[in-house]
């Protein structure tokens, strides 16, 4: 379980320098509504690394804090091909986190096993709103006014309106 523990706060981690990498593109390309987006789920996969590495040090596990690689897709192609490429992950995720709830059930392990529902029902969430999105490719359309409709769909979901980045304002020199 610990091991099992411990490579999931390294796919989060990874999950969260996969989006980092996502917005940052997305700002070059113009797409501040889907920067914005994917800079508040590079924070958000953070979170959930942090909500494991909390739980393993509260039982006494010791997470292990992985080293980061750079992200496998680290240039892309279009908006659509981040939301694919990111539903892709969200599936591994998915896969994960019911095999740990798996071994935690039948290893007896009921406090991880309580642990893991919130990652569970989380991951529904997450594949759905992927899938939502690309569905929208096929309702909208793929045209510049399309994906430019989408981009400001996605900057709405993240409160940003799609105006703007969600990344944290430098520090002052002073």
């Amino acid at each position: 379980m610990k091991k099992q523990l411990n490579d999931q706060v390294a796919l989060e981690a990874a999950a969260s320098h996969s989006y980092l990498a996502m917005a940052s593109w997305a700002e070059l390309a113009g797409y501040q509504g889907t920067a914005s987006y994917f800079y508040a789920q590079s924070a958000e996969e953070r979170d959930h690394m942090l909500r494991i590495v909390n739980y393993m040090n509260t039982i006494g596990a010791g997470a292990v804090i992985p080293k980061i690689d750079k992200p496998a897709a680290a240039s892309f192609k279009s908006v659509e091909d981040l939301i694919e490429t990111a539903l892709k992950n969200e599936q591994a995720v998915t896969k994960a986190i019911h095999k740990m709830a798996q071994t935690a059930q039948k290893g007896g392990d009921y406090a991880t096993f309580d642990f893991l529902s919130w990652f569970v029902k989380e991951q529904v969430h997450e594949e759905a709103q992927f899938e939502d999105i690309l569905q929208k490719f096929d309702t909208i359309g793929r045209d510049g006014v399309a994906v430019n409709e989408i981009d400001k769909i996605l900057g709405a979901r993240n409160g940003g309106g799609g105006t703007g980045t969600a990344a944290p304002a430098a520090p002052d020199a002073a």
